[in-house]
């Protein structure tokens, strides 16, 4: 019906809407025109400006990402708006910010732009921004001046936007690098806590390599600067981030080992591996030394080391994932996007790609994401050692062929039981299989442990959830009984013979059936698991006197409603 697709069309309405505004598609731009060439000696902006009127600068596309050389000398750019013109107040934003400064002129004092300027001028978030004066023609050229820099200089492109809009956009920007920042560092707390609680390192190699990406991150966007106002990074942002880089490799190296298990799955990339974090480490105290020459050098191998760690940690998930790895999928997953993301950004370094401006961004999105996957990954890590570990303790716990509790684990429980709460009746019985050596010898080891598994369920089938049922050895288990008198114990021991003798296993060819005998011990004052077991194995062999197949309450443990006899369960007849 024509109303039920119109909530439908509002809804796709808005998805589109705020991804037009987050892709940036939206921008009301006022059109603009760009030419630019590199700073010589003796030149003045007004020289500059007159070159440009005289069409000697070379032109760009301002909205396009564009690289300016950054080396000795510098680059200057002329920006010129296009009609019509907005003679408002207007913001100009330079995107994605460079780590170097940038110099403006309007005919007065010159303004520099910068990430860790924390001046009073205008600052803009993840990018840099400079408000027009309000007596500057709407039609006169923009001059700049991008000021040497001893990093690589990265393209930007130029947006010349009403004050309204810039705010706006400024804003939104706010709003998505703040949610990402704090996914990053909310995963960060997370794996610090796990890795105290868990005594695992793995995840605090994670912790490492996630906070460190946050850092590169919060320079190469400002974030640190503005709106966090970190100025005691101020001058140090090319050191930092060069040291955040090497480490996020070194520690997404060593997490990568163990969280994607290479010493079971890939062992042999575990040495290149390793050597890379090694190596990683050792270029950021190379970087950090001050001393000329290793600083060059831990320069010039940052770049191709981090090109061939990516590639080998890939390649290493790959394989460990092929060859069985699940949490290989999952550093897959959220490693090569941002592996593609990288790529990208370096290919726009060299020129290429410039309409894709939002790379940057979504480095940032792509960290977060990252983020939240491996987090994922890690809670799975978590989960599966912890099933593996249950299934271990269990394994431990239970005799292998009964699947009740082994000797060790029932007398561990049983003794906790006994020393818990106040005292209370507690009976033990002592059990053992009649003639089971002679069904060993007359139909096999075979036939006595098919015979050992159908009294176990039996058993556990008749007696309570809470009770402790255990194979004490051979052909022996054990019953606690907690809160259970003795009347009460006789009963249900009774109950036992006679479920052990419905069974009608046949131990020979002159109708003999298998039966058991029970010996129960009632809990006296200082008893503790050995004496109950002792007085229950006493009651049990004079059960084995009495002819077999019943049940005998230990004398020490008769009382004046039991009498003074020992309680004997019949004999069925076939």
């Amino acid at each position: 019906m024509p109303t039920s697709t119109r909530p439908g069309r509002s809804w796709r309405g808005l998805v589109l809407g705020l991804l037009w505004l987050w892709l940036g598609v939206a921008h009301a731009a006022t059109p603009l025109n760009g030419a630019w060439r590199e700073v010589h000696a003796g030149d003045t902006p007004q020289t500059v400006l007159d070159e440009y009127h005289a069409g000697l600068l070379k032109s760009f596309d301002p909205s396009l990402l564009q690289r300016f050389p950054q080396g000795r000398t510098g680059s200057w750019v002329v920006i010129t708006a296009q009609p019509p013109w907005d003679n408002s107040t207007r913001v100009l934003t330079i995107y994605p910010p460079t780590l170097g400064a940038v110099t403006t002129f309007d005919g007065g004092r010159p303004q520099t732009l910068a990430l860790d300027d924390f001046g009073d001028s205008l600052h803009g978030h993840g990018r840099l921004a400079w408000q027009l004066p309000a007596g500057m023609a709407a039609s006169a050229p923009i001059l700049l001046k991008f000021e040497p820099a001893q990093t690589l200089s990265a393209p930007v492109r130029f947006h010349l936007e009403p004050w309204n809009e810039y705010a706006r956009n400024d804003a939104q920007w706010l709003v998505l690098a703040s949610a990402c920042f704090a996914v990053m560092l909310a995963m960060v707390l997370m794996a610090l806590c796990f890795a105290l609680m868990l005594r695992d390192v793995t995840y605090a190699w994670y912790a490492g390599y996630v906070l460190c990406y946050a850092l590169i991150q919060g320079i190469q966007t400002g974030f640190v600067f503005h709106p966090m106002e970190w100025q005691w990074l101020s001058g140090m942002a090319l050191l930092a981030g060069s040291a955040a880089v090497a480490l996020s490799v070194a520690f997404a190296s060593l997490f990568m080992m163990r969280f994607c298990e290479l010493k079971r799955y890939a062992p042999l990339l575990r040495v290149p591996i390793m050597a890379l974090a090694v190596g990683m480490i050792q270029l950021v105290l190379m970087r950090c030394s001050r001393i000329p020459l290793l600083v060059e050098v831990a320069q010039l191998l940052l770049n191709p080391l981090l090109m061939i760690g990516a590639l080998l940690l890939l390649a290493a998930a790959l394989v460990a994932a092929a060859r069985g790895s699940r949490q290989a999928w999952f550093f897959l997953a959220g490693w090569t996007p941002l592996l593609l993301l990288t790529a990208l950004t370096s290919a726009q370094v060299g020129g290429a790609l410039p309409q894709l401006d939002w790379l940057n961004d979504a480095s940032l999105v792509g960290g977060a994401f990252e983020a939240v996957v491996l987090s994922i990954g890690l809670a799975d890590r978590a989960l599966r050692l912890r099933h593996d570990r249950d299934i271990v303790r269990v394994l431990a716990d239970h005799d292998a062929l009964t699947n009740v509790f082994n000797r060790r684990a029932w007398s561990e429980r049983a003794s906790a039981l006994l020393s818990s709460g106040p005292p209370r009746p507690v009976a033990l019985l002592f059990l053992d299989l009649d003639h089971f050596k002679l069904l060993n010898d007359r139909q096999g080891h075979n036939a006595g442990d098919r015979a050992l598994v159908a009294v176990a369920k039996a058993l556990a089938a008749e007696l309570r959830p809470t009770d402790l049922l255990g194979r004490y050895g051979g052909e022996e288990f054990v019953a606690l009984l907690d809160g259970t008198p003795a009347q009460l114990a006789m009963q249900v021991a009774t109950r036992l013979c006679r479920r052990v003798h419905r069974l009608e296993i046949p131990i020979s060819e002159e109708s003999l059936l298998l039966s058991i005998s029970i010996g129960i011990a009632m809990r006296r004052e200082g008893d503790d698991v050995e004496s109950l077991v002792d007085r229950a194995d006493q009651a049990m062999y004079d059960a084995k006197l009495g002819g077999r197949n019943r049940v005998c309450l230990h004398a020490d443990s008769l009382t004046p409603r039991t009498g003074p006899h020992l309680h004997v369960v019949e004999k069925h007849k076939r």
